[in-house]
């Protein structure tokens, strides 16, 4: 008997800052009549963390672990309607590696142990990449107060830890897409060419190569 082509119903997107990961998001759950889960961004600890006073990224860090899980952990092993997310929970020890020091992330590891074995996995995971260049063009258009001190070092340092975290993953089928190139806001050539790419088959890990920038 024919296998037939199953749609993910529980897609993730994911990606440094300002790569285009809500944008996408939205994208997708609009067409695939999907619920929407936007990470949380309200954290009371961020203009410390970004101020660099002491013991702020792991406050800013255990806030957003908890915010993450008590969004992700009810829809359960696998959600009954179709999600569209725009991030991992993965993604939230990602950043406390990148941020915090061995003794915090020693605590911070417990708790994440803890909190991780309740959450699903996406059928489906988007991984936007984005040039350095092309991502500070972009911070630069958004002028948000919370990302004027973003270092560049930090950001490649994000940009490094995102590309390792992806070379490894196999979770789940995954779809590396290069938006350096492409412009799916502006361009709705490159919005349906990927949309046409979302419709067929994922195995493994792919990539969308568009025929046009």
């Amino acid at each position: 008997m024919a296998d037939f082509f199953q749609p993910p119903r529980y897609i993730a997107v994911e990606g440094p800052i300002r790569v285009g990961k809500s944008t996408l998001a939205r994208i997708l759950a609009e067409k695939m009549h999907a619920r929407l889960l936007l990470e949380p961004e309200a954290n009371p600890h961020l203009e410390a963390f970004y101020a660099g006073q002491p013991g702020a990224a792991f406050r800013v860090q255990m806030y957003f672990l908890y915010q993450r899980y008590q969004q992700l952990a009810p829809l359960g092993p696998r959600p009954h309607d179709p999600v569209v997310a725009d991030y991992l929970f993965e993604k939230d020890k990602l950043f406390a590696c990148i941020n915090l020091n061995d003794s915090e992330l020693g605590v911070y590891n417990t708790y994440y142990n803890l909190l991780q074995p309740n959450i699903g996995t996406p059928d489906l995971v988007i991984y936007l990449q984005a040039s350095m260049d092309v991502l500070r063009k972009r911070l630069g258009r958004r002028n948000l107060t919370s990302e004027r001190n973003l270092s560049a070092a930090y950001l490649e340092e994000v940009i490094a830890a995102y590309k390792h975290f992806f070379f490894h993953y196999s979770q789940s089928d995954l779809l590396v897409v290069d938006t350096s190139e492409i412009d799916f806001v502006a361009r709705n050539e490159d919005l349906q060419e990927l949309l046409r790419r979302l419709s067929e088959p994922i195995q493994g890990t792919q990539y969308f190569l568009p025929l046009g920038g």
